[in-house]
């Protein structure tokens, strides 16, 4: 990937958690985590449970060249509580792909694994990126729909996306994730 002027640069040494829960778009996620370790960042990638049945930690270890969180219990460095020092030692959060799932955990204050726990620890000044995707009926849900709008409201997150396309359920729709770059460039404008 060619850096456009005045890619990479501002990334340098900012600290970015890659947070990965489970949908087959994780397998994209992979491209976003090459992309930012290129560009100088130091990325910390969380993964649910569900995530590492559709990519495994040590292809976003190898990637980022960091230890990948899995566990609310993982204790790599700190001897505080790691989903606090996670929280409070990042620059910025994405979370690719964001399924309907931690949707509803975050919109809920549900604090049930690393990620959902480490996002409500985070300071009110940590950007926040989801680039949310799922099926197009689950995208349309109601429900899901309250929840980002909620998200979006109190919070101040920030989507990227979903696109319209294939998905993996074998139908069009909107739901699909947006594409690595889309999220690249939407990370480094929250970090300009």
């Amino acid at each position: 990937m060619a850096n456009t002027p005045g890619q990479g640069a501002e990334l340098t040494d900012r600290r970015i958690i890659v947070a990965v829960t489970g949908g087959i778009a994780a397998y994209k996620t992979c491209t976003l985590v090459s992309r930012l370790a290129q560009q100088g960042a130091q990325v910390t990638v969380m993964m649910s449970e569900a995530a590492t049945r559709f990519v495994g930690p040590t292809t976003f270890q190898s990637l980022s060249g960091r230890p990948v969180f899995t566990s609310l219990w993982q204790a790599e460095d700190r001897p505080d509580a790691q989903h606090i020092g996670l929280a409070q030692s990042t620059e910025l959060v994405i979370i690719a792909p964001a399924t309907a799932n931690i949707l509803a955990k975050i919109a809920h204050g549900i604090c049930d694994d690393l990620i959902s726990t480490v996002i409500s620890a985070l300071p009110r000044d940590t950007p926040v990126l989801l680039a949310p995707a799922m099926n197009a009926e689950m995208w349309a849900n109601p429900i899901t729909q309250d929840n980002l709008a909620k998200i979006k409201d109190i919070l101040g997150y920030h989507t990227v996306g979903p696109e319209s396309g294939w998905q993996a359920c074998r139908t069009a729709g909107e739901g699909r994730m947006s594409e690595p770059d889309q999220i690249y460039q939407a990370a480094a404008e929250l970090l300009a």
